[in-house]
């Protein structure tokens, strides 16, 4: 039996590479076309929009996994069909159920492929690709270790570790110096935010280097009317989409601690654990119409319904997200929702192949 996993493993893995490569190749040279619209402005150059590109595409290839893996194993289970493969494995006493469990075991594999991708190539390509952009286009901030970036303004150097939606920032470090290039002060705020045209800082822990003396105090929150221009931050904010499941997670515990609003960061959470699991549910929508008796149609029908349940999912996919915030709906249910139920639906189909 391992000898059959391996092959419809192969099968499926390759064919869904294939149709993932394909899909890839076009989404980046749309993508490039777009970018060259932004050629020439400032320092950004044609070899910098081909590299933003480059750096944006694990993004696009993550979105597009699930739809790759749904019209490859399409190909590939249905040309096992076409050859009489699965005929020939059933023939010889091997049930359906025990060949999906071989298509899942596939999907398994391709699971934690995406949802490698998803947490650690994302997050840091999609950050860099942002920067890049912004750096030729505006030249007005640095890349710094660990996915932040420096900043200035006149005396002050700054720090920021991320930046999020609405102006949020995570952890800042705040560099100020005198005319003459000596340390005045050191701060480092947990977070800050932007807010009636003003920063608050949140536990704040100073320490002033004056007339030969240190001081330190700490504070729970700290209002200051200068800081940085929030036009700054428009380039360089992370969406939630292009975070990671950690960080989503402990990001959004941050504003359920702070009593600020959480649920389109938890729903973000929920769909970052739930992308992966679509792959399985892409094969499954598939299986059915593979295994279906070759007597109620040709596969071109099976493909073309298959796709178009692999299309509708989508869109109950999303809608489902989105209502789910409109009508305050829990983000776990709203993000798991249509998984579960086209799952267990593709069950049902598979019960009834004869």
């Amino acid at each position: 039996m391992r000898i059959l996993d391996n092959y419809i493993a192969k099968t499926i893995i390759s064919g869904t590479l294939m149709v993932l490569f394909v899909l890839g190749a076009l989404i980046a040279f749309v993508d490039f076309i777009s970018e060259l619209d932004d050629v020439g402005k400032g320092q950004y150059g044609i070899i910098d929009a081909a590299s933003f590109v480059l750096l944006s595409l694990p993004k696009r290839l993550y979105e597009l996994f699930p739809t790759a893996v749904l019209i490859g194993s399409l190909l590939s289970l249905g040309t096992l069909a076409g050859n009489s493969e699965l005929t020939v494995m059933r023939a010889a006493g091997i049930s359906i159920m025990r060949i999906v469990l071989s298509v899942l075991q596939a999907g398994f594999i391709l699971l934690i492929f995406v949802a490698i991708i998803g947490e650690v190539v994302v997050p840091g390509s999609e950050r860099q690709a942002q920067t890049l952009r912004a750096q030729g286009l505006k030249q007005n901030i640095i890349l710094g270790g660990g996915g932040g970036f420096w900043a200035r303004d006149d005396l002050s150097f700054f720090y920021i570790s991320k930046v999020f939606p609405g102006l949020n920032l995570g952890k800042v470090n705040i560099y100020e110096f005198t005319a003459d290039n000596q340390l005045k002060s050191i701060t480092h705020a947990q977070s800050a935010k932007y807010k009636n045209n003003a920063w608050e800082l949140h536990r704040v822990k100073q320490t002033d280097f004056a007339n030969g003396q240190i001081k330190s105090y700490q504070t729970r929150l700290e209002t200051r009317k200068t800081l940085l221009n929030p036009d700054l931050f428009d380039v360089v904010s992370v969406q939630p989409e292009n975070m990671s499941a950690f960080d989503l997670y402990q990001y959004s515990n941050y504003l359920q601690e702070n009593q600020l609003e959480s649920s389109h960061y938890k729903l973000a959470f929920w769909i970052k654990i739930f992308t992966p699991l679509s792959t399985l549910v892409m094969l499954l929508i598939a299986l059915p119409f593979v295994f279906g008796s070759q007597r109620t149609g040709g596969s071109g029908n099976r493909v073309l319904i298959g796709l178009l349940l692999g299309i509708s999912f989508f869109l109950i996919n999303r809608t489902m997200n989105h209502l789910g915030q409109v009508y305050h709906i829990y983000p776990f249910v709203s993000a798991s929702a249509p998984v579960f139920l086209v799952a267990l639906g593709s069950f049902y189909a598979l019960r009834r192949v004869k």
